[in-house]
């Protein structure tokens, strides 16, 4: 099956970024707005087990995360995607190292950019267009994110949550 871990910002968050995905991201039925931590992974029942103890270990460890949503950008030329930028803070990236060592499923398939998506799978033109338009808009929203989610895949493309985690440690 394949897994995934991501962190899902607050309602006013994800609304912000619905008003946007349901006009620009075919994907926007399969999965609410989030930031995804670790990239899809194939694992068995009992390597979930594993993860899931690791991922108990890992919160237990860190702190609630703040977030901020600065500003509008691309992954062009790469991809034509366009997303909100959390800025990348030290807790944010610590938190990822350690995630990604403690979970020895699946490769990374990217350079970690804390982001989330608003719109994905647009033409060259339609990104130029969206993109111009979107970066004069702007953001600036500031979040706390507590909870992380193991989610899965299920047949149809969606994802679901699996297990959710609580951040409560010192750090």
């Amino acid at each position: 099956m394949k897994y995934g871990i991501v962190a899902f910002p607050s309602k006013r968050l994800q609304d912000l970024a619905n008003t946007y995905r349901k006009r620009y991201d075919p994907h926007v039925a399969l999965i609410t707005p989030h930031m995804t931590l670790k990239d899809s992974f194939d694992a068995s029942e009992e390597e979930i087990k594993t993860v899931v103890q690791q991922l108990n270990e890992l919160v237990s460890k860190h702190q609630p995360l703040v977030i901020h949503a600065s500003r509008i950008s691309s992954f062009f030329p790469a991809t034509n995607t366009i997303y909100f930028r959390i800025e990348p803070t030290e807790q944010l990236t610590v938190f990822h190292k350690e995630l990604q060592e403690g979970i020895p499923f699946g490769t990374e398939k990217h350079v970690f950019v804390p982001h989330i998506t608003i719109a994905q799978k647009l033409t060259a033109s339609e990104h130029d267009d969206i993109f111009g338009q979107l970066r004069m808009s702007g953001i600036d929203e500031k979040d706390i994110i507590d909870r992380i989610h193991l989610v899965y895949q299920l047949e149809d493309g969606s994802w679901t949550t699996y297990e959710t985690f609580r951040l409560t440690g010192a750090e």
